[in-house]
């Protein structure tokens, strides 16, 4: 339990109140998919990605709010040179609940069905954390809508993270959140600020089973992908490698062709911390999502 409320405690220090930074108004709405009126935001021009939000969080605690220490606005600075299609996924924000396991299979049908409803054909997509989750199911599930994808801490087994965090997450309970930014924007934003509880007990619920994407179907999607971790992650140093090795890496690229995914692994970052990181990642991610393919 003493894991548990750590991890709590580093999510409430560093989720300061959400306060939407300074920029131009975004396109709103609700798109209809698979049950859900799924809230969304487009943010600036260009090619368009999606941005995939983690377990609890919003839009604003997740990409637009202050968090300090040198980090700004993602979607900002994201939309600077890019359509940023901005979404909170089922049962988070202003999307309301279902009766309907959160899985990122599930997640992954609402980001196409919300693709086909805004008439995009093919989008970039990027998920931190569960939203890394439904990121790589989108690649596996619906390769005609993606073209590449960043995937920032999530693991496409569940064996795939230390035993420490798949222990704590079922241990979760709503009173843990008591007070913090997290339960204070879910009770501003949902539909059903009476039902935060309920919330918490769903994704609890789906973190305590089982989960295998198949390495088979992983190793066959089309779509470049970009693995970002912390090397305090919670995610297994050896399941890291696996992912970029089953997306064709481990080569020595001065030799021969090399993969068109990448990986980064940053210092001195966990879970949460990798948020702090946007002046790092952000660059990185750009260059990831400009790069022509190379010539084989």
């Amino acid at each position: 339990m003493k894991t548990t409320a750590f991890f709590v405690s580093m999510l409430m220090t560093m989720l300061p109140s959400a306060v939407v930074s300074a920029q131009q108004k975004p396109t709103t709405g609700y798109a209809p998919v698979n049950g859900l009126k799924m809230y969304y935001e487009i943010h600036g021009e260009g090619d368009p990605v999606v941005l995939l939000h983690g377990a609890f969080m919003t839009i604003t605690n997740n990409w637009t709010a202050p968090w300090g220490n040198g980090a700004t606005d993602w979607i900002a600075e994201l939309s600077k040179t890019r359509k940023v299609i901005a979404v909170e996924m089922q049962g988070h924000g202003r999307t309301a609940d279902i009766d309907r396991d959160i899985t990122a299979e599930n997640l992954a049908d609402d980001v196409a069905a919300l693709l086909d409803y805004l008439k995009i054909p093919k989008a970039d997509i990027l998920g931190y954390s569960l939203g890394g989750g439904a990121a790589m199911q989108c690649a596996i599930r619906h390769p005609e809508k993606v073209r590449k994808v960043v995937i920032m801490s999530y693991t496409f087994r569940r064996d795939g993270w230390v035993k420490e965090k798949n222990d704590a997450m079922p241990k979760l309970t709503p009173e843990a959140f008591k007070g913090s930014p997290i339960e204070t924007e879910y009770k501003k934003l949902s539909p059903t600020p009476d039902k935060f509880a309920d919330l918490v007990n769903h994704i609890k619920a789906a973190a305590a089973k089982p989960y295998d994407f198949g390495a088979d179907k992983f190793k066959a999607t089309k779509a470049p992908m970009f693995f970002i971790f912390g090397d305090a992650d919670g995610v297994r140093l050896d399941h890291i490698a696996e992912m970029i090795r089953l997306k064709g890496g481990e080569v020595s690229g001065d030799l021969g062709p090399r993969s068109e995914s990448r990986l980064a692994i940053l210092p001195d970052t966990t879970h949460v911390m990798l948020m702090f990181r946007m002046s790092t990642i952000v660059p990185m991610a750009n260059d990831f999502l400009d790069a022509k393919p190379s010539k084989q």
